[in-house]
Formats: structure tokens, sequence, C-alpha cells
């Protein structure tokens, strides 16, 4: 009888774990073993796809934020997809960069404006060309079921730090919180605090990575600061700049030899943003070596090849195709021990 009752328990307990037999065959989990492990991964390269990967080759072939960005990231073998959420008028998360819906969508006006019934009426556009798409804004529990499973998704927070612990709710009720990254930016102790208390209430089992920005944020001290309180795996550093006049000869004071020596000793990555800010020049984020220095001008290496070499294991890119193409003929990319650029979309009864 006790044998009986032994078996009965393991057998609820482990059915009480989904996928777990199966969590190291997944996608998504061969790329969180390199994202979990920077040290182990200093000679790969892994690419964020920005705003879900909706540009190739300089022409914007997917809507913005859209599955069919994603459903693309996931095909040429991009291992983060980066979305921004809002919320709608009823308070449902949706996925959405900009504050009004003219620039992206079919619609006009405020997006706080709009309940979730509403803003399904309106249709997704890829910008650049002005093509109306059949795709509507996408609710986040809709992104997450797409991304599940087969690549990690980064989530942009439009809110407040307050509305993290809700988002990190949704994917953990999909069984998926160790698959997406939220973020924030901290410049002082009094922002650790508050980031501190917003994910204390998340619970665990996420991945949080601090933002710093060197218009704030001169030298390494501050990050072995964070990284002493959020033991980070990924730290993003941003290299702001008012224009992209000049290329940076350095990467800044973020990309420094300390900077190095702390990722080194936290084992996170150093996370690099070649994307151009919309209305900017190029390489915004870059210092003048972004996404246009290495397609528009044709010198990848002086953009995507130098921030490499100052320790960047991770490129968040406008140009996730051209990015992996480059850097896995230079030998930036490892492959992975079975083809992750095949992958198909989880599959539910309803999505709500």
């Amino acid at each position: 009888m006790r044998t009986l009752w032994l078996s009965l328990f393991l057998s609820a307990a482990l059915g009480a774990i989904p996928n777990q037999s199966l969590a190291g065959e997944t996608r998504a989990a061969q790329i969180l073993d390199r994202f979990e492990h920077a040290n182990q991964w200093r000679d790969h390269v892994m690419i964020a796809a920005h705003r879900a990967g909706s540009m190739q080759a300089g022409k914007t072939l997917y809507a913005k934020n859209s599955l069919a960005a994603v459903e693309g990231s996931i095909a040429i073998g991009a291992e983060i997809v980066e979305v921004d959420v809002r919320r709608a008028k009823d308070g449902t998360f949706v996925i959405m960069h900009d504050s009004w819906l003219d620039r992206t969508t079919t619609c006009r006006g405020e997006l706080v404006n709009y309940t979730l019934a509403e803003l399904k009426t309106c249709r997704l556009v890829i910008e650049g060309t002005g093509a109306v798409t059949n795709e509507t804004v996408s609710t986040l529990r809709e992104m997450l079921l797409a991304t599940r499973d087969r690549i990690l998704i980064n989530l942009d927070n439009k809110l407040e730090v307050t509305d993290l612990p809700g988002m990190i709710a949704e994917a953990r009720d999909l069984g998926m919180a160790d698959q997406v990254i939220v973020k924030e930016n901290l410049w002082n102790r009094q922002r650790i605090d508050a980031a501190s208390a917003a994910l204390a209430k998340a619970g665990g089992g996420f991945q949080f990575m601090p933002i710093l920005a060197d218009d704030a944020v001169h030298d390494a001290v501050f990050a072995a600061e964070v990284d002493k309180a959020f033991a980070p795996h990924a730290i993003e550093l941003i290299n702001w700049r008012n224009g992209a006049e000049t290329l940076t000869p350095t990467g800044g004071p973020l990309f420094s030899n300390h900077m190095r020596a702390e990722a080194a000793r936290g084992d996170w990555h150093l996370w690099a943003d070649t994307y151009a800010i919309v209305h900017k020049p190029g390489g915004f984020l870059a210092g003048g070596r972004g996404d246009e220095l290495a397609v528009a001008a044709g010198l990848p290496r002086e953009a995507w090849g130098f921030w490499v070499d100052r320790g960047a294991t991770i490129v968040q890119t406008d140009e996730p195709k051209a990015a992996i193409e480059w850097l896995a003929a230079n030998g930036y990319r490892v492959p992975y021990t079975t083809d992750i650029k095949q992958a198909e979309p989880a599959r539910t009864a309803s999505i709500n």
C-alpha cells in the first residue's frame, strides 16, 4: 500500500511540471542555456530581433510587433524577440510601441482610449511602405503563445515598473516565465530599490535584465551594485549620444575593460543595441556604429564586429538576418546541437 501511495504521489508531482522531460528538447530551452551561462558562451553572439524583427536588408518586411515578424525571426535563427507592452482601455496587456495608433495601425488616436475589442478592428501597417496587413493588434497572451518554447521574448515595458508582476503572471500561467526577459532602466539606488520591490511581488523564475545608459552611468562600479542586487544573466548597455556624425572610437564608458571584467565575475552578457531610433541618425544607440553602417554602408565589421570585439555577446538589431549571416560567416556563432530554426508554434484550444 505504501508503494502504491508513493507511486501515486510521484505521478502527481511529475504531472504538475509541464513538459519537464522535454524541456531540454525545446528550441527555447537550448537558447535559455546559453543566456543563463554567459561565461560558457563568450564565443557565441546571440541576436535579439528588435520589435520582433520586422526589417531585413534595409526593407521593412513585416509590421512591427507582429506575429508575422516573430515567425520571420524564428525562421532565420534569432534567439530573442523584443516587443513592447502597453494596456488597452479595459486593462488588457497589448503589444504596441507607440502610445498613439496612427503610425503603425489603420486606427487613429491614443491606445488607452480603445478597448481590446476595438483594437481588434485595427489592422497593423508595415512602416515605410504603408501596406496594410491582415494582422490586428496582439494581446500579450497571444504573443506569448506564439513564442512559447520556440524563442525567448524580451518585454519592453512601456508602462510603470509596478506593471511588471502582471506581465510575468501571464507568462507563468502559460508555463513559460523562464522564457521571458523583462527590463528596466536603472541609474541610482532609488531605481534599484523600486525595481527590487516590483520584482519581489512577481515571484521568481523569470529573467530580469537591467538597462544602463551612459548618459547617467559612467563606469562599472554601478554595474557591480546592480549585479549584487539582481544577479542578472544580461545587462543592456546603451551608448547614448545626440547624433552619429562621428563613430565612437571606444564604445564609451560602459564597454570598458572594467565592465567586461564585471561581466565575467557576474557571469552575465553584455547586450548592445545597434538599431536606430525613429527620426534620429543611424546607430543612435551605438555611437554611429549601428545597423545603417552595417547594411546601407556595407561595413558590418565596423558595426556589429566593433561591439563584439568589445565584449558584446547579445546584439539587438533591426537587421537580424544580415547580422546572423555576418556573425556566422566570421566565426561568432556556435551551431546548436539541433537545428533551432525548425520549431512549430504552440498549439492551444483557445486564446483569451
